[in-house]
């Protein structure tokens, strides 16, 4: 059992050695992850760019491709969950703390903050906002996500490999991977998962706070941030405590029920002809302008190329860190699908769902805005939500929900990252110990409020993309894996003419 808990042991470790630095000294924490950051988005910002499109690429080859007729799982089996139900776990998923955060937040600043083509206050500032807007959230984000859950779920369902990150690898390394290559792997999927989860912690705790600030006055600082991450701590302990079964499913629902309520209400008490419309138009922009959007670099424009570092690289490197996290979630669920499916609905629901979203609340903020109505991209990011609901009837109660919303996001996410992280350092255990999942509980919150202290929203984003770059490596040797072993099997079965040319 001790030899199985070394990944367990190491990365907390590895974790409490980042913990005691930012609360020992925090100033060089945010000087190293600062450094570390400009590094990184200057040397190996091309790189991120090309391997999130190339797994896009990927994922959207096995929509056309024979191979895409197998199944994770017997190619008798049936799927455990119906579409319809698949589909709303799929939206619960990767309708998280961050959407609600940006919701109104990234269209308003790409249209009046800091935009990524020039163009400020336009009706051409309107489209450039909304088609990155979609770029950024769109079959890239989603791509990021089914790799990772495509690769787990065909290698656990059907080949019977346990649920690691490193066992999806043995085609390459062989044994290997259960020595200490694979513990090196599996630690680092843990790290880049803590960073991500606890990232996105930080983002719904400044957000609760400029809730409680926009509308009560109460003020925004480290202090009143502590105690939400405190309060909501207790909260999913106990819910981590009744099990996955009841506290993640209980809490989900809730997630679900409130999205729609404030969706509808947004929706219909806002512009609603101009929502349908900007969402029309934007999906049309998106779809013509994907491929220099996937590889736009700028490297003769140095403004243009920090908008691309501070929002493009972020987000791919925030999706990278997240996706073993919610990759592990999505294969859970998706057992029994054929590939092809999988990739439809991975890709494109979830795409089109967070479209919706955006034209929304973006698309309502950019309206007040640009009609004169309310300057909200004056707002801190963390307020332009509230701002929005409040130039609306109902907008108290909208911000109410909001906060209740991104309360129990939070809530779900640490719940579930917990189980998630305690499965990968328990050597794949579907059932991990209290213990474990409430030692995760704990480092989750302590590694959020540590970059909060240390540098606030830039910290967050500058640890993050640090974490990203070696698990963004990891995933490419992971889909380089699965392409050994999905044309070893498919020649195997004789599907398409892959058969044919082994002969």
């Amino acid at each position: 059992m001790r030899k199985e808990m070394g990944v367990f042991y190491v990365s907390v470790s590895i974790l409490l050695v980042l913990v005691l630095i930012g609360v020992i000294d925090p100033d060089a924490l945010e000087r190293v992850t600062a450094d570390i950051q400009t590094f990184i988005t200057g040397a190996f910002g091309w790189y991120y760019l090309i391997v999130v499109t190339l797994f896009t690429i990927v994922c959207l080859f096995f929509l056309i491709s024979p191979v895409g007729r197998i199944r994770l799982g017997k190619q008798d089996s049936k799927p455990e969950f119906s579409r319809p139900t698949w589909f709303a776990m799929l939206f619960s998923a990767g309708m998280g703390i961050g959407l609600v955060f940006w919701g109104a937040a990234e269209p308003i600043s790409h249209y009046a903050v800091d935009s990524p083509t020039g163009q400020l206050g336009t009706d051409v500032a309107i489209r450039d906002a909304m088609r990155f807007t979609f770029f950024h959230w769109g079959l890239h984000a989603w791509a990021i996500y089914g790799i990772v859950a495509l690769v787990l779920a065909y290698f656990n369902f059907r080949h019977g490999e346990r649920g690691l990150i490193s066992a999806t690898l043995k085609p390459i390394f062989g044994d290997k991977v259960n020595g200490g290559i694979g513990k090196v792997i599996d630690v680092i999927a843990v790290i880049a998962t803590v960073i991500g989860v606890a990232t996105t912690l930080g983002f719904g705790a400044v957000q609760i706070n400029g809730g409680l600030s926009y509308l009560f006055n109460v003020p925004v600082n480290i202090v009143v941030q502590f105690l939400i991450i405190l309060i909501v701590t207790v909260l999913f302990m106990i819910s981590a405590w009744t099990g996955l079964s009841k506290g993640i499913k209980i809490l989900s629902n809730v997630n679900m029920g409130l999205a729609v309520v404030i969706f509808l209400l947004m929706f219909i008490v806002g512009p609603t002809l101009f929502i349908l419309e900007l969402f029309t138009h934007s999906i049309g922009t998106y779809i013509q302008n994907l491929p220099a959007m996937s590889f736009r670099i700028s490297p003769a424009d140095p403004d243009l190329r920090a908008w691309i570092d501070g929002w493009t690289v972020f987000f791919w490197a925030w999706w990278i860190a997240w996706s073993p996290f919610v990759g592990i979630f999505i294969a859970r669920v998706s057992k029994g699908r054929s590939i092809r499916e999988f990739v439809f609905g991975v890709l494109f629901v979830p795409s089109v769902v967070g479209f919706l979203w955006f034209s929304t609340f973006g698309g309502t903020a950019i309206m007040l805005e640009h009609d004169g109505i309310a300057a909200i991209s004056e707002f801190a990011v963390e307020e332009s939500l509230f701002a929005v609901f409040s130039y609306f009837p109902l907008g108290f109660v909208a911000s109410i929900l909001a906060m209740l919303l991104i309360g129990t996001f939070f809530i779900t996410s640490a719940d579930s990252g917990t189980y998630v992280l305690g499965m990968m350092t328990t050597n794949g255990s579907h059932s991990p110990g209290t213990r474990i999942k409430l030692i995760w509980g704990a480092m989750l919150s302590a590694i959020a409020l540590v970059l909060l202290y240390t540098g606030g929203l830039q910290a967050l984003q500058n640890t993050m993309i640090a974490a990203a770059l070696p698990f963004s490596v990891i995933m490419a040797l992971m889909v380089i894996s699965f392409l050994k072993a999905i044309y070893k099997e498919a020649a195997e079965l004789g599907i398409g003419q892959i058969k044919k040319q082994r002969r």
